[in-house]
Protein backbone atom coordinates (compact mmCIF):
# COMPACT_ATOMS: atom_id res chain seq x y z
CA UNK A 1 0.00 0.00 0.00
CA UNK A 2 1.98 2.96 -1.33
CA UNK A 3 1.20 6.58 -0.58
CA UNK A 4 1.23 8.61 -3.80
CA UNK A 5 -0.09 11.85 -2.31
CA UNK A 6 1.48 15.21 -3.01
CA UNK A 7 3.55 15.11 0.20
CA UNK A 8 5.27 11.95 -1.06
CA UNK A 9 6.70 13.54 -4.22
CA UNK A 10 10.26 13.48 -2.86
CA UNK A 11 9.84 9.84 -1.77
CA UNK A 12 8.60 8.25 -4.97
CA UNK A 13 11.88 6.49 -5.80
CA UNK A 14 12.18 5.05 -2.29
CA UNK A 15 8.57 3.92 -2.39
CA UNK A 16 9.00 2.33 -5.83
CA UNK A 17 12.11 0.39 -4.83
CA UNK A 18 10.44 -0.79 -1.63
CA UNK A 19 7.36 -1.94 -3.56
CA UNK A 20 9.60 -3.78 -6.03
CA UNK A 21 11.33 -5.65 -3.22
CA UNK A 22 8.08 -6.88 -1.72
CA UNK A 23 6.45 -7.73 -5.04
CA UNK A 24 9.40 -9.89 -6.06
CA UNK A 25 9.30 -12.16 -3.02
CA UNK A 26 8.85 -15.76 -4.17
CA UNK A 27 5.87 -17.88 -3.14
CA UNK A 28 3.80 -14.90 -2.08
CA UNK A 29 0.68 -13.52 -3.68
CA UNK A 30 1.26 -9.79 -3.88
CA UNK A 31 -1.10 -6.89 -4.40
CA UNK A 32 0.10 -3.40 -5.24
CA UNK A 33 -2.19 -0.60 -4.12
CA UNK A 34 -1.43 3.10 -4.50
CA UNK A 35 -3.46 5.90 -3.00
CA UNK A 36 -3.96 9.55 -2.34
CA UNK A 37 -7.61 10.35 -1.51
CA UNK A 38 -8.53 7.60 -3.97
CA UNK A 39 -7.29 4.01 -4.06
CA UNK A 40 -5.95 2.40 -7.23
CA UNK A 41 -5.26 -1.34 -7.33
CA UNK A 42 -2.27 -2.03 -9.56
CA UNK A 43 -1.94 -5.69 -8.63
CA UNK A 44 -1.93 -6.68 -12.28
CA UNK A 45 1.32 -4.77 -12.70
CA UNK A 46 3.39 -6.18 -9.84
CA UNK A 47 5.94 -7.53 -12.30
CA UNK A 48 7.50 -4.08 -12.55
CA UNK A 49 6.24 -1.87 -9.70
CA UNK A 50 9.09 0.60 -10.18
CA UNK A 51 7.86 1.35 -13.68
CA UNK A 52 4.27 1.55 -12.47
CA UNK A 53 5.00 3.85 -9.55
CA UNK A 54 7.21 6.11 -11.60
CA UNK A 55 4.36 6.57 -14.09
CA UNK A 56 1.40 6.76 -11.69
CA UNK A 57 1.67 9.86 -9.60
CA UNK A 58 -1.71 10.55 -8.11
CA UNK A 59 -0.89 13.63 -6.00
CA UNK A 60 -3.34 15.62 -3.94
CA UNK A 61 -4.49 14.69 -0.44
CA UNK A 62 -4.15 11.54 1.61
CA UNK A 63 -6.61 8.98 2.96
CA UNK A 64 -4.55 6.21 4.55
CA UNK A 65 -7.55 4.73 6.38
CA UNK A 66 -9.36 4.20 3.07
CA UNK A 67 -6.31 2.53 1.54
CA UNK A 68 -5.87 0.19 4.52
CA UNK A 69 -9.56 -0.73 4.47
CA UNK A 70 -9.17 -1.60 0.78
CA UNK A 71 -6.11 -3.73 1.54
CA UNK A 72 -8.06 -5.47 4.31
CA UNK A 73 -10.63 -6.60 1.72
CA UNK A 74 -7.89 -8.32 -0.28
CA UNK A 75 -6.80 -10.56 2.59
CA UNK A 76 -7.83 -14.20 2.45
CA UNK A 77 -6.08 -15.40 5.60
CA UNK A 78 -5.26 -12.50 7.95
CA UNK A 79 -2.95 -14.55 10.19
CA UNK A 80 -0.79 -15.39 7.17
CA UNK A 81 -0.89 -11.92 5.67
CA UNK A 82 1.42 -8.95 5.69
CA UNK A 83 0.25 -5.45 4.88
CA UNK A 84 3.08 -3.08 4.06
CA UNK A 85 2.33 0.64 4.18
CA UNK A 86 4.90 2.99 2.64
CA UNK A 87 3.98 6.53 3.62
CA UNK A 88 5.00 9.73 5.34
CA UNK A 89 1.98 9.09 7.63
CA UNK A 90 0.53 12.53 6.89
CA UNK A 91 -3.14 11.55 7.02
CA UNK A 92 -5.57 13.95 5.38
CA UNK A 93 -8.61 12.47 7.08
CA UNK A 94 -9.25 11.85 10.76
CA UNK A 95 -6.18 10.28 12.35
CA UNK A 96 -8.38 8.20 14.63
CA UNK A 97 -9.91 6.36 11.66
CA UNK A 98 -6.47 5.58 10.25
CA UNK A 99 -5.17 4.30 13.59
CA UNK A 100 -8.34 2.27 14.27
CA UNK A 101 -8.01 0.62 10.86
CA UNK A 102 -4.36 -0.26 11.54
CA UNK A 103 -5.31 -1.59 14.99
CA UNK A 104 -8.11 -3.68 13.46
CA UNK A 105 -5.66 -5.30 11.06
CA UNK A 106 -3.25 -6.10 13.89
CA UNK A 107 -6.08 -7.49 16.04
CA UNK A 108 -7.11 -9.76 13.14
CA UNK A 109 -3.60 -11.24 13.14
CA UNK A 110 -2.20 -9.35 10.16
CA UNK A 111 1.47 -8.38 10.33
CA UNK A 112 1.37 -4.65 9.63
CA UNK A 113 4.66 -3.15 8.49
CA UNK A 114 4.72 0.64 8.28
CA UNK A 115 7.69 2.10 6.46
CA UNK A 116 8.20 5.80 6.92
CA UNK A 117 9.20 7.71 3.82
CA UNK A 118 12.68 8.84 2.91
CA UNK A 119 13.23 11.96 0.86
CA UNK A 120 15.24 11.95 -2.36
CA UNK A 121 18.46 12.33 -0.31
CA UNK A 122 17.68 9.30 1.86
CA UNK A 123 16.71 11.31 4.96
CA UNK A 124 13.68 10.36 7.04
CA UNK A 125 10.60 12.30 5.97
CA UNK A 126 7.55 11.21 7.97
CA UNK A 127 5.24 12.17 10.83
CA UNK A 128 7.03 10.73 13.86
CA UNK A 129 4.05 11.24 16.19
CA UNK A 130 1.83 9.12 13.94
CA UNK A 131 4.64 6.58 13.60
CA UNK A 132 4.70 6.20 17.40
CA UNK A 133 0.89 5.90 17.46
CA UNK A 134 1.06 3.12 14.86
CA UNK A 135 3.60 1.28 17.00
CA UNK A 136 1.32 1.68 20.02
CA UNK A 137 -1.51 -0.14 18.19
CA UNK A 138 0.84 -3.02 17.33
CA UNK A 139 2.16 -2.17 13.88
CA UNK A 140 5.86 -2.57 13.19
CA UNK A 141 7.23 0.84 12.25
CA UNK A 142 10.61 1.61 10.73
CA UNK A 143 12.39 4.03 8.47
CA UNK A 144 15.24 2.60 6.44
CA UNK A 145 16.84 2.38 3.07
CA UNK A 146 15.90 -0.59 0.87
CA UNK A 147 19.24 -2.32 1.52
CA UNK A 148 18.28 -2.67 5.21
CA UNK A 149 14.77 -3.88 4.45
CA UNK A 150 15.32 -7.64 4.08
CA UNK A 151 17.03 -7.98 7.46
CA UNK A 152 14.31 -5.99 9.20
CA UNK A 153 11.48 -7.95 7.59
CA UNK A 154 13.16 -11.27 8.48
CA UNK A 155 13.50 -10.11 12.07
CA UNK A 156 9.89 -8.96 12.32
CA UNK A 157 8.22 -11.99 10.72
CA UNK A 158 10.85 -14.55 11.77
Amino acid sequence: VVDQSGSMADSVIHAAVTAAIFSSLPSMRTHLVVFDTEVVDLSGYTGDPVEVLMRVQLGGGTNIAKALRYAEQLLQNPRRSIVVLVSDFEEGGPEGAFLRTAASLVEAGVTVLCLGALDSSGRAHYNERIGRSLAEVGAQVAVMTPDQLASWVAEVIG
